[in-house]
């Protein structure tokens, strides 16, 4: 029961981070030390594995699929959605430097433990860190797309973004924002829109099935180079979380409220009350916690 209960934690978890555009989900399961196991277990879900449900049973192939450790997992993932979408929602709007600061921090201590995990730095590793870096980066500086509510374009955007949640140093969340989505599921997750939701779910489902398969044979059989590619992942998304920005576009949300559509990273000095020391505590704050949590966390989590 307590192993389950902190595998729902840790899900809450990646909800938290999945909700804030810049910080990834796929980071919190890497750094909590369910990745390996996360994959696995939806790389379970098959053809195959609903054959076997025929012949073997439903108690088989919920042992097959780690059936407890996923369903704990996402209720983490969904009640942090519908928990704190608002929290971070006001957090963003009247704290966003507190709020960016802690998340910075949090992706630093990643940086630092994914490094690790590299333990032969040779020029193909070298060349997966730049690369990584460089198209994450590049990622953040992309202008976000104006809002479709087309049925067929929200289910494509929550297959592509759901791949990017999987994966360390890519937001989901920022990924939708790009595609222009992010702020109708927002909106949709606190008004409880379930034709939204429910579309949007659908395609996440078919992009997890799919794209977990490929990123789980990276990992078998180029670990190091694929560990270093999400290092440089890691690296470029912290020109997103930067915590002082200055907004150069906005855009009108369906209440009528103004929001940032488009950013850039400026030094504490060009703001009036820069909150500097209490944003560099957050830092640490977060990066102490990244380094907390692995010690509880081994890189295998059998729990």
């Amino acid at each position: 029961m307590i192993k389950h209960l902190l595998i729902f934690l840790k899900g809450m978890a990646m909800g938290i981070a999945d909700v804030i555009p810049g910080v990834s989900g796929g980071t919190i399961a890497f750094i909590t030390g369910i990745y390996d196991r996360l994959l696995s277990s939806i790389n379970a879900i098959n053809f195959k594995t609903l054959k076997e449900l025929k012949t073997e049973g439903l108690a088989f192939v919920w042992n097959k699929i780690n059936g407890t450790f996923l369903v704990a997992l996402f209720a983490g993932i969904a009640v942090s959605f519908v928990t704190f979408s608002k929290i971070f929602k006001y957090l963003l709007e009247h704290h966003p430097h507190l709020v960016w600061g802690f998340f910075f921090g949090l992706v630093l201590g990643s940086i630092y433990l994914v490094s690790k995990m590299v333990k032969h730095w040779q020029w193909q590793q070298i060349v997966a860190v730049i690369l990584g870096t460089a198209f994450c980066f590049w990622l953040t500086i992309l202008h976000p797309q104006s809002s479709n509510n087309q049925t067929w374009y929200i289910f494509i955007c929550g297959a592509i973004a759901i791949c990017a949640m999987i994966l360390p140093g890519i937001s989901g969340s920022f990924i939708l924002l790009l595609l222009g989505v992010y702020n109708a599921m927002i909106t949709a997750v606190s008004e409880m829109d379930l034709t939204f939701i429910a579309t949007l779910g659908l395609g996440a489902i078919v992009g997890l099935l799919s794209f977990s398969r490929f990123l789980k044979w990276l990992l078998d059989t180029h670990y190091e180079v694929t560990i270093a590619v999400l290092l440089g992942f890691l690296i470029g998304s912290l020109n997103k979380i930067w915590p002082w920005k200055n907004t150069i576009e906005t855009f009108i949300d369906r209440h009528g409220v103004a929001k940032p559509l488009i950013e850039e990273n400026i030094l504490p000095s060009a703001y009036d009350n820069p909150q500097t020391l209490f944003v560099v505590l957050l830092v640490l704050f977060g990066v102490g916690l990244i380094v907390l949590l692995s010690k509880f966390s081994p890189e295998k989590d059998n729990a």
